[in-house]
């Protein structure tokens, strides 16, 4: 049977700390329930000695979560333990997480005492946290930088009082896989009573190590990984749960070892993360990243429509996301333009893809990313065509709390004017349902991004919209002071690309369809 790796998951206490991370109590308590369809061991829920808000926190995820072990962190203090127990007194399995430096660096500079008195303090919080839980953790902070010969005095002295789970931190991501790896594989050869207890570890990615560290203490004996969602934490960020998870589940021939991960839940939970917290994982982010299942190189796109083993190493469905994507770029190649081409509704022979091709390498020269209508313009010869169809000749909107948002609106196509209205969930959602009933245009809003160009109260905003017309992409853009205007006319941008591409209206005149999740 392979050993288990626990996951601690702490990115509702490190992971908070990232600047602009906090979250509130029902955001904890939102990000705990994902967490335990995760399947998680242990959630690390707040410290919640260290505010009014983190402990009520902790003590609603304690009330609500009974899948996972839920940890409260505290300085080895009497007041701290008390403070998170009295939080994780309603827990299913509570855990007291104790933590103190050992490092020379933090009990010269920061605690200013010595040796023996933070032996002496680890030992007497560790016994009367036990007496409180019978689980409790214990975090020599900055293990990486301390004196190993103190450091294995003092973890097997708090195993002796009762230390369930021992961590051995690489707070400030000091530490390089092979030196970190070595210090695991010395405790457990030194330390009299390590049978007695899981150590663990706790890495930072100050140098982009803190995953390659977690693995190397793992094959060095250590059993519990202590991780975060996306690897958000302080300053660099903690080892990233999804990269670490996943490089057990492609590796098993070099990493034998079970985590309870229910990996498909992985995309979902950084997802709901980066909603809550305004922190987006870059494009290439691995796992979970916008790139991390995108292929433009003609080369790559070529091997993955043969065998997608050629160029992925994982499935995208193992970590929930629906496919894999091939961006047409102008690194791409006839194959993979010839496949969009077929999911699109369009057979071309040979002769018909040779003249496509050339066109849309030409196009790819001008853009970085080749979207459905820049193909079928390609098609239709209508390059870039700015033809309109529609213009905005007036929009009034009622909106606001306790009313069902409505809107009026005014299109003209130079021939005619049309007038209609319509309600939606917001001001542009009611907008954009009253274009669809003048234009018998339905579409599905994939994206809606909005910036700010200029400064101040009256700055001018940008609107950029993704709208999908019987399977294919529009993108639309508009600039203006009120953003309720610039996204009609972003939205109308995308009707009119779309009817140049002969898309094929309704016949039902009064098909309105709902778009109130979409914006």
């Amino acid at each position: 049977m392979k050993d288990k790796i626990y996951i601690f998951d702490t990115t509702l206490r490190d992971g908070e700390q990232s600047p602009g991370c906090s979250m509130n109590t029902q955001e904890k308590l939102k990000m705990a329930r994902q967490l335990e369809a995760l399947n998680v061991d242990v959630i690390e829920a707040g410290f919640p000695m260290a505010s009014e808000g983190d402990f009520e926190a902790v003590k609603e995820v304690a009330k609500t979560i009974k899948g996972c072990t839920i940890a409260a962190l505290s300085r080895a203090t009497t007041a701290d333990i008390d403070r998170a127990f009295e939080a994780l007194q309603y827990a299913a399995k509570p855990r007291i997480h104790v933590f103190i430096a050992t490092s020379d660096i933090h009990l010269k500079h920061k605690l200013k005492k010595t040796r023996q008195q933070v032996l002496e303090q680890s030992v007497n919080t560790v016994a009367y946290a036990k007496k409180l839980s019978s689980d409790v953790e214990f975090s020599c902070e900055d293990a990486s930088r301390s004196d190993i010969d103190y450091l294995c005095q003092v973890i097997e002295a708090v195993i002796n009082a009762g230390a369930t789970v021992v961590n051995l931190p690489d707070t400030v991501g000091y530490s390089i896989p092979q030196d970190y790896g070595f210090m695991i594989k010395t405790i457990r050869e030194r330390v009299k009573n390590i049978d007695k207890t899981i150590l663990s570890v706790h890495c930072h990615n100050d140098l982009g190590l803190a995953v390659g560290n977690s693995i190397a203490a793992v094959m060095n004996g250590a059993r519990q990984v202590e991780c975060t969602v996306n690897g958000i934490g302080e300053r660099a960020g903690n080892a990233s749960l999804e990269e670490f998870v996943m490089a057990l589940r492609t590796r098993p021939d070099v990493l034998p070892y079970q985590v309870d991960v229910k990996t498909e839940e992985i995309f979902k939970s950084s997802r709901l993360l980066s909603t809550m917290t305004g922190m987006m994982v870059q494009r290439n982010k691995a796992i979970v990243g916008a790139n991390a299942f995108s292929h433009e190189a003609g080369i790559h796109q070529d091997g993955i429509i043969k065998s997608r083993m050629t160029y992925e190493i994982m499935t995208p469905d193992s970590v929930g996301i629906k496919h894999s994507t091939l961006v047409l770029g102008k690194h791409s190649g006839r194959h993979a333009l010839r496949q969009r081409f077929e999911e699109l509704g369009y057979t071309l022979t040979p002769e018909e893809l040779d003249n496509v091709y050339t066109e849309f390498t030409r196009l790819a020269d001008k853009k970085k990313e080749i979207l459905d209508e820049d193909l079928i313009a390609i098609l239709n010869n209508k390059f870039d065509s700015d033809e309109t169809k529609y213009m905005l000749s007036s929009l009034q909107v009622m909106t606001g709390t306790g009313v069902k948002s409505t809107a009026v609106l005014e299109l003209n196509d130079g021939k005619e004017a049309y007038v209609d209205s319509a309600t939606g969930d917001g001001p542009v959602d009611a907008a954009y349902n009253a274009i669809e009933r003048i234009t018998k245009l339905n579409g599905q809003l994939v994206d809606y991004t909005i910036k700010s160009v200029t400064w101040g109260g009256d700055a001018v905003g940008e609107v950029f919209v993704k709208v999908i017309f019987n399977k294919v992409v529009f993108t639309g853009h508009a600039a203006s002071t009120d953003i309720v205007t610039g996204s009609v006319e972003a939205y109308l941008q995308a009707v009119n690309r779309a009817l140049s591409a002969k898309i094929p209206r309704s016949a039902d005149e009064n098909l309105i369809k709902n778009q109130a999740n979409a914006v």
